[in-house]
């Protein structure tokens, strides 16, 4: 029997809570999921803070400890092409074959309709609170982040200084008078 495989693409800037549970939920109706590493060229920005390597550290601990069998996931690092014409055949090069796309954005959505795919929309888990931009926001304000993330994704963000990075990044230069 063929195994139905679906994706779920994120910038996951920090993997979080929701993220999780969107993607047990997506595991309780597919085989296998492949977890898209979004616009894995991108760091060290205020909304990028993180490298696709510590994504992929942070999703893969996570899973670890979350007991999801290795064998059920994909991790895979996608960097954004800007030409949406042709960005869901970039992604069909760079994964396993899917017949199940996971996305909630509208682009994402139209793109992989027109080249044939059922398209799912995940569900959202107090989306007010967990997001990325919360989370970023709550490190910037030196607010309780930590209970909106696997600990997995707390112990990557110590252990690269994410704390000092996103900080950092969020002051304003000023400029030459």
């Amino acid at each position: 029997m063929q195994k139905v495989r679906g994706i779920l693409i994120g910038r996951m800037q920090p993997v979080h809570n929701g993220h999780m549970q969107v993607i047990n939920k997506i595991l309780e109706e597919v085989d296998e999921i492949i977890l898209g590493i979004g616009s894995a060229q991108l760091s060290h920005e205020l909304k990028d803070p993180f490298t696709a390597g510590e994504r992929i550290v942070m999703i893969s601990q996570a899973l670890a400890d979350a007991g999801v069998d290795p064998s059920r996931y994909y991790i895979i690092p996608m960097q954004d092409i800007n030409f949406n014409a042709i960005w869901a055949a970039h992604v069909k090069m760079l994964t396993p074959p899917f017949s199940i796309v996971y996305s909630g954005n509208p682009l994402v959505k139209q793109l992989f309709s027109e080249e044939g795919y059922e398209v799912r929309q995940p569900p959202l888990y107090d989306r007010l609170h967990l997001s990325g931009t919360e989370v970023r926001r709550r490190i910037i304000e030196d607010e309780d982040w930590r209970e909106l993330v696997p600990s997995a994704t707390a112990e990557v963000i110590s252990e690269i200084k994410g704390i000092e990075r996103i900080k950092n990044l969020s002051i304003k230069e000023i400029s030459d008078i």
